[in-house]
This record gives structure tokens, sequence and C-alpha cells, in this order.
């Protein structure tokens, strides 16, 4: 078979997660795909008996965030479910991207690649592989490299060995439901998904010069005075455009694209539902949750080039706890909205 990079950063490679089983990732998915059709004729029937009154909608939003809540409160549990694998409490130290690969290099696929999702945090142990061997520099020089361009000066490699000012301590509730301290790991084996500390600033940093570099190029008539992103617009738009077969766990209007989970902007019907287009994407971690959520603002065609205020022009949010299992998407858009509703006041 031959596996891509656009494979691999869409998790579509078929590379195993943690689970080693398929039976059992098989069985999840089922389980998740039933839920997810009965949640969906639940909301057809209800679409279709609305009578379009004020009351039937004040109704049907309260179902739906019933719903969603239901859908939050559940994640928790398969995250759970996940942190129960072994692999996560890995203690062995890993020189290179390139020596990690054994952990599931002679593991077979679980399906033909491009056929069908499964995320991975193999998939980018084996992305930062081929970035090292690329770009000719071990991958966690080259990205510390990168961040020291994007000015987040605050993320580092999480060495259990370093010296790292403002470092937060992590944990998690045992089987009694007691608060304890996280248990030692070492993230060598997944420095791409999963192995760097970082500040809700640099974040924020991270967040904006993506949404610069995304509406940059609808900003042309400044006089040559707008300084070009960190990435070209066309690439974080192929960044942020949904790619088929794919799912997200975390939000059901959305898909999986490239490192990022997108839902695309829709609205079906008059005074009802709204989807705004934003990116996001969450993370867990033993003893930590995290999120970075990027709501661009809706700019005008017919305006390009003649906007007051240059990029970025948007809400991001991001919010990392030092908790492990906690679902933070939902919290991020209702905060993004909400800013978002006071600068259209304005």
């Amino acid at each position: 078979v031959t596996i891509t990079t656009r494979l691999l950063v869409s998790h579509l490679s078929g590379i195993r997660h943690y689970e080693k089983d398929i039976t059992k990732v098989k069985e999840e998915k089922e389980k998740a795909n039933r839920a997810l059709k009965l949640t969906k004729s639940h909301q057809d029937k209800e679409q279709k008996e609305g009578k379009g009154i004020e009351k039937t909608d004040i109704v049907k939003q309260k179902k739906e965030h019933d719903g969603e809540t239901k859908s939050r409160n559940s994640k928790p549990g398969r995250k759970d479910k996940e942190f129960e694998q072994e692999e996560y409490y890995l203690k062995e130290k890993f020189e290179s991207v390139i020596e990690s690969l054994k952990i599931f290099k002679n593991d077979p696929l679980f399906f033909k690649p491009g056929d069908q999702f499964l995320y991975s945090t193999y998939g980018f142990t084996l992305l930062s592989a081929v970035v090292e061997r690329a770009s000719g520099q071990k991958f966690t020089d080259y990205m510390l490299k990168m961040f020291r361009d994007l000015d987040m000066l605050s993320t580092v490699l999480d060495d259990n060995e370093a010296m790292i000012y403002n470092r937060a301590r992590c944990y998690v509730y045992n089987k009694k439901g007691r608060l304890v301290n996280a248990p030692y790991v070492d993230n060598s084996y997944k420095w791409a998904g999963g192995g760097f500390l970082s500040s809700v600033g640099d974040l924020l940093k991270f967040g904006n010069a993506l949404l610069y570099s995304y509406q940059a190029g609808q900003f042309k008539n400044r006089n040559g005075k707008l300084l070009p992103g960190y990435l070209k617009p066309g690439t974080v738009a192929m960044m942020w455009t949904p790619v088929p077969k794919t799912e997200v766990s975390w939000d059901r209007d959305g898909k999986y694209a490239m490192a990022w989970a997108v839902v695309e902007k829709n609205q079906q019907y008059g005074c009802c539902r709204q989807q705004r287009h934003y990116a996001s994407h969450t993370g867990g971690a033993v003893g930590a949750s995290s999120v970075l959520l990027i709501l661009p603002e809706e700019l005008d065609p017919e305006a390009q080039g003649t906007w007051p205020v240059a990029p970025p022009r948007g809400v991001v949010v991001t919010i990392i706890c030092n908790m492990q299992s906690v679902s933070l998407n939902s919290t991020a858009l209702k905060i993004a909205r909400e800013f978002d509703k006071e600068k259209q006041a304005q």
C-alpha cells in the first residue's frame, strides 16, 4: 500500500491508535454511529413536526441544547477508555522519532489507506519522522525553531528532566473519585501528537498567526504595507478544507481536515440554527486537557481589500487545564460566539 502525508495528516492512513485490537475499535465506532443516527433521526422528526412559531423554536433549542450536553458529557467516558491503554503510560525515553516508530511499525494496518477514518497519534509520529528526514534536522529542533519564528517562546518539549519555569502539576481522578497527581510518563515517543508544553498566550499567538495567514490574501489594496503571513493563504485554506470520509468526535457537525477539525458555514432554514465556519482541535494527555478554536470573521467579498482594520479578523479561544478528560470544545465555541456577538453589536 501507499501512505501519503495527506492521509497521515487527515487520519486516513489505517495506522492504529493506542488500541491494538481492531475488533474493539470497530465495536466502538459502530456504537458511536448508532447513537449519531438516532440523534439525527430525532432532530429530523422535530424539524418536520415544527410549526415555525416562537414557542416551538424555543422548545427545539432546548432539546438541541440537551442533546449537545448529553453528547458532551459522554465524551469523557470514551476518553477514559482510551486512557486505559497501556501505551498512554510509557516511561521509555526515545532519542529520536525514527527510533519511536518501532512501537507500531510491524503492526498490521486496520484498513486500506484512504478507505476509513481512524484518529491515530502514531500517524503523527510517522509524520514527524517524514519532517525529520525531509528537513535534515531533528524533529524537535525543527519545531522549536518554528515556535521561535512564531514568537511562542513558552512552548517547549515536555521533558521530565528539564527545569521548566512555571510548569503546572497535572491531576487525575482515581478509582475512588479523589483527585491525585497524574502518573509519570515520558512523551518522547509522540512529540508530534502530544509532546509539547505551552501556554494560553502562546496558543493565542499560534491561532492568530494562522488566522492572519488565512485572511492576508483578501487585503490587497493597502499600499504594500501588509506583511505576508507565516503560511500562504491557500495553504491555510487547504488545511481548513474538510476531507471526505472523516469525522470529528468533539463536534458532530464537523469533518476532519488537515490536522484540524472544521465546521463549515451552513443554514438550511430561515430564522433557525446557523452553523458558523470555524476550525478547532482539542488535546488530551495524562493529567491535562486543552482546546484551540479559531472563528474567522465573515468578511464581505464585495469590499475586498478596503477594510479599515487589517487581519487577523475574528475570535481565537484557547483553554488549557491541568485535569484529564475534560471536554472543552463546546465551552470554547460558546466563548467565541459571545465575543463575536459583541463585535457585531459594535
